[in-house]
Order: C-alpha cells, then structure tokens, then sequence
C-alpha cells in the first residue's frame, strides 16, 4: 500500500484496523509521523505487529508513505522479534543489527520516486525471505491459508485435526509464529471480509452482512466489529463517531 500527499499546514489522519497481518512500513514526512493511542513518534523504518485495537497514523504536512503487509510468521522468521512482543506496538527498525538496514535507508533517502522506493524495500524483503525460508513452521503456514481461504469461518479443532496436532500443540504453535491464538486471529479475518463487504456497500441488509459472514446474529457482529474499530456498523457507513 502506498499513501501520499498532504499539504505544509495541513494534518492527515490514516486510520487502519486489525487485519491478522504485522508490516513493515517506510514514511519520509516533512514532519514526522506519530502513531495514535500510543502518541508515539515514528522512526524511517519500522514493523508493527498485530493489531487488535484501531490505530491512527497523524501526520502534519507532506508525507509518503509505503506499508508492506507481511504474513503473520513474518516478524519471527524474517527479523527475529517474538510477534507476541509487539501486538499494538512497533518495532524500529532503524535500530536493528542487520547492515541491509543502512544500505536500505541510504538508498530510500536519495529517492523520492515512488516505484524506485518500492522496489528498494521488496528487495530488501526478498533478501530476508531467501535467508528465513527455510524456517518456516509448514503446518502452521497451512492452517493460515486455509484460515484465509474460508473467511475465518472453520471450526479450529478440524483444523489442528488435518494437521495431527492436538489443539493445544495447535494453539502453542500457532501463537508462538504469529502472536496469536488461531481463534483470535480466524475472528479478526472474519471481521476483515464484513469490514470490506461494508466499505464497499455490498449489501442490502446489515442483516446480510451478519449472516453471510457467519456471526451468530446482529448484536454479536456489532460487539465485535466495535471492538476492532471503536464504532458501531452504522457509524462506520456513516464516516462518523455519535
């Protein structure tokens, strides 16, 4: 994903929700870029973990922006952070001991041009990918697909059951490489697709949406789509907060 513009006097405010996936993003602002609840000012280059709660990117003046979404074993098996160690956080990369790190923000600072800088960081990505490749939990790889493939809407026993794992051994695994319990993170794929069937309109009845994405009914939905955006359905359509 790519953001840019703003204007010197004026503020932009990004709002991003739980989505089951960290990222890395890179953001070269006229005036830094603070992250809201947290009120934390932003370095070049950071990842950020998983988010349960809806963040706020404000940024006063110009400002690019480029966020690459990762897989939710990512932050283990690329950078070796603990993914349970910054859900709702962030991590600065600018600090991390790797010398691709300096070469990449060296490069990233002499260009302004959108596609040369996305293609520095997919770079970068690749050249981290192709040393971690191999450290890649498979059966946990799999049941994030098949989680992703369904909506979230899969009993999880059967899956730690296609997989011969126990459920514990399941959820032990699972949350080690992403930081999360699958259940957590099946809920936050399935709020995703009613987030996305509702920004696009794509409905007749919130009663459509309640039910074509599995929740048991509309008081459910609501509790649970407050609690990933801080606004009730109807808010959410209507662009704002009563």
């Amino acid at each position: 994903m790519t953001f840019e513009g703003g204007e010197k006097l004026a503020k932009t405010n990004l709002n991003f929700f739980a989505d089951g996936f960290p990222g890395l993003v890179y953001q070269k602002t006229a005036n830094g870029l603070k992250i809201n609840p947290h009120k934390k000012l932003m370095p070049e280059l950071f990842v950020y973990g998983q988010t349960l709660k809806p963040v706020e990117f404000d940024i006063p003046g110009e400002y690019q922006i480029i966020i690459f979404q990762l897989y939710p074993f990512a932050l283990k098996r690329l950078f070796g952070i603990e993914p349970k160690s910054i859900t709702d956080d962030c991590y600065d990369l600018t600090t991390y001991k790797n010398f691709q790190v300096a070469d990449v923000l060296k490069k990233l600072s002499f260009n302004t041009d959108r596609f040369h800088m996305v293609n520095t960081l997919s770079e970068f990505i690749d050249e981290l990918t192709d040393a971690g490749k191999l450290l890649f939990d498979p059966p946990i790889f799999k049941a994030i697909e098949i989680i992703l493939n369904v909506n979230g809407q899969l009993n999880l026993a059967n899956i730690a059951q296609e997989l011969n794992l126990t459920k514990r051994t399941f959820e032990r695994r699972f949350f080690s490489e992403t930081g999360l319990l699958p259940k957590q993170f099946a809920k936050i794929i399935q709020f995703q697709n009613s987030l996305t069937q509702l920004a696009a309109s794509d409905y007749n009845r919130l009663t459509d949406v309640v039910y074509q994405n599995g929740y048991a009914d509309q008081s459910h939905f609501i509790r649970v789509f407050k609690s990933f955006t801080g606004k009730t359905p109807g808010q959410f359509t209507r662009g704002k907060i009563s």
